[in-house]
């Protein structure tokens, strides 16, 4: 019954939680802009791997009740009525599953003739000790249920840190098509005034499709830049289940540098990856703690009541009409019966080496991921240094390049200078604009990254949501 309540209860939740987060998406949708908590939540709540990770756990959440019921006691019934013939001869039969037992005196006939024959009894069986394999298979399973629910949060995890990722791409999508954008404005404005001169016969016409050419390549880049922008929105909707046409990003902080910090020192142990890993290595412990409680006697307290009807003599005679049908012959029994598997300890000790490798391999590939996520710490951290110094040296590179497109503008404006020369500066403040704006954002992406590594990306989400 409480399993059935607990079932039920987490139904209702779980249409509840589902609920919920189809709101939040028609909130979003409706508000027409997400923040960076905002798809992170949404991919958390919607993201399917999460709800296969949340349903193995409650499964195995279920396998501990199913272990805890060996410690109930276990009681077997049974009812039945027959017509049989009642000859039996004497000899050994061996045990099988085809030939019906008999029981009965060897009356020495072979007669067609058939009674009515009845059963009914009921069989309690309960181990009152176990040398702590049934206390060893519950630990077993509630170390299963842990490495679920590690799983359950490593794909959170996972899954919160890749919708992360996803919105600062679609944010430099958005700058860059910005950057592209003042591109097109300027080669179209150069554009126009060169064919008014060139129609006033002020310049040559070489100049005219010259700029032509420059306009065509800025759109190219603009219509490149729109593409990536098309291919972010995607991404991140995999992840928020939005639609990619209904996506707006709120990226005021991001497009400005993060306040100065430092990074904070790796604790590898706290990652939900190393602490799925850490999990699995008990789960193995704990499987092997049930093997090495196996190899113990069963000792078992039996009772038994049961009562028998028949409808032959133990001379052999028949008695007639419905005799046999009730069960008339009633009897009891009280046992303590006691097993060994002696031939298993060859096969038990073959299952303990092989687990014992198992947990020797887990072991090792936990601090083998202790040391990748070091290393990706320290990438995280080098490319967070060197994203902060470029992102301090890209306002320059965009004032010279600015101050270089207005004097080579002028001095072609005043017949001083070729038009080379002004599409050559403004190709270089349009890449310096895009350069600034990815600098800025390549500072945020270390943080991420250096976040990720440290298996919590809380804090970087607050930080980078306005």
């Amino acid at each position: 019954m409480s399993g059935k309540l607990s079932q039920t209860g987490y139904a209702s939740k779980k249409h509840k939680w589902m609920i919920t987060g189809l709101l939040f998406a028609q909130q979003l949708v409706a508000q027409q802009t997400v923040t960076l908590a905002q798809a992170v939540e949404l991919a958390i709540r919607n993201y399917p791997s999460i709800r296969i990770s949340q349903e193995q756990m409650n499964a195995t959440a279920a396998g501990i009740d199913l272990a805890r019921t060996a410690y109930l006691p276990r009681v077997d019934a049974l009812a039945q009525v027959n017509r049989a013939t009642r000859n039996n001869v004497f000899g050994v039969l061996l045990p099988q599953s085809v030939i019906p037992p008999m029981s009965g005196p060897v009356i020495g006939s072979n007669n067609p003739g058939s009674v009515w024959g009845s059963a009914v009894g009921v069989l309690v069986t309960w181990e009152p000790f176990d040398f702590g394999l049934r206390s060893a298979s519950v630990s077993a399973a509630g170390a299963t249920k842990a490495r679920a629910d590690a799983a359950v949060k490593r794909s959170q995890f996972d899954v919160a840190a890749a919708a992360a990722d996803a919105y600062l791409t679609l944010v430099a999508a958005a700058e860059t098509v910005k950057a592209a954008q003042a591109g097109v404005d300027r080669a179209t404005t150069i554009t126009r005034t060169i064919a008014a001169q060139v129609k006033a016969q002020l310049r040559p016409g070489a100049d005219e499709s010259r700029a032509e050419a420059e306009l065509a390549a800025a759109k190219t880049q603009l219509i490149q830049a729109q593409q990536a922008t098309e291919v972010a929105k995607a991404t991140l909707a995999q992840f928020t289940l939005l639609d990619p046409s209904q996506i707006q990003i709120a990226n005021k902080s991001l497009i400005q540098l993060p306040a100065e910090q430092t990074a904070a020192p790796l604790n590898a142990d706290l990652n939900p990856i190393a602490m799925e890993q850490s999990a699995i290595v008990e789960q193995a412990l704990a499987q092997l703690r049930t093997l090495e409680r196996s190899y113990f006697p069963r000792f078992y307290l039996q009772g038994a009541a049961y009562a028998r009807g028949t409808g032959a003599e133990t001379d052999g005679a028949r008695l007639g009409g419905l005799n046999g049908l009730a069960p008339t012959t009633q009897d009891y029994a009280l046992g303590f019966t006691a097993t060994f598997p002696i031939m298993d300890f060859a096969s038990l000790r073959a299952r303990e080496a092989a687990q014992n490798a198992a947990i020797r391999s887990e072991k090792a590939r936990a601090q083998q991921i202790a040391l990748e996520l070091k290393a990706q710490w320290n990438r995280a951290v080098a490319v967070w240094n060197s994203a902060r110094l470029i992102a301090g040296n890209t306002p320059v590179q965009v004032s010279a390049a600015r101050m270089a497109t207005t004097q080579a503008t002028a001095r072609y404006q005043a017949g001083l200078g070729i038009i080379d020369d002004v599409a050559q500066a403004q190709r270089l403040l349009t890449q310096a604009e895009i350069d600034d704006a990815l600098a800025r954002l390549n500072v945020w992406r270390g943080l991420l990254g250096i976040a990720t590594a440290s298996g919590d990306i809380k804090p970087f989400v607050a930080s980078a949501t306005p």
